[in-house]
This record gives C-alpha cells, sequence and structure tokens, in this order.
C-alpha cells in the first residue's frame, strides 16, 4: 500500500506543477482546468481517508483533462 500512496502523491505533485503553468483567456477552457483542480483536490480528499483506488482514479482523471486541453491548443 506505501508504494500505491507514494505513486498518488507523486501524481498529485507533477499534476500541480502542470496545472500551475497551463493559462487560457477561453472561458470554456477554464471551466475545464477548474473541473480538473476538483478532480485534483477529490483525489486529496480520498487519499487522507485511504481509499486509494479512488484518489488514483481522480488524479488519473485531472491529468487527462489537463493533457486533452493541451492537445487542442
Amino acid at each position: 500500500m506505501k508504494d500505491e500512496r507514494l505513486r498518488i502523491e507523486k501524481d498529485i505533485e507533477l499534476f500541480e506543477e502542470n496545472i500551475s503553468r497551463y493559462s487560457t483567456n477561453n472561458e470554456k477552457k477554464k471551466e475545464v482546468v477548474d473541473l480538473a483542480k476538483r478532480y485534483c483536490d477529490d483525489a486529496k480528499y480520498y487519499l487522507a481517508k485511504g481509499d486509494l483506488l479512488t484518489a488514483f482514479g481522480c488524479i488519473n482523471y485531472a491529468h487527462g483533462l489537463l493533457d486533452a486541453l493541451i492537445k487542442i491548443e
């Protein structure tokens, strides 16, 4: 379980680094950024509760949203 927790923590850290570098003036894209940030917050919540599977799913969804935004730029 320790390895899984460390992996999720690393994924959260990576997401926060990447999202801090992304900016847009497009309102729809800002909504997606907000959604991705909320999924990251959810990942932190579930990680704190010990629900590693849900935390992993949330942070990966957040990464996917950010990746999609970058691809359509």
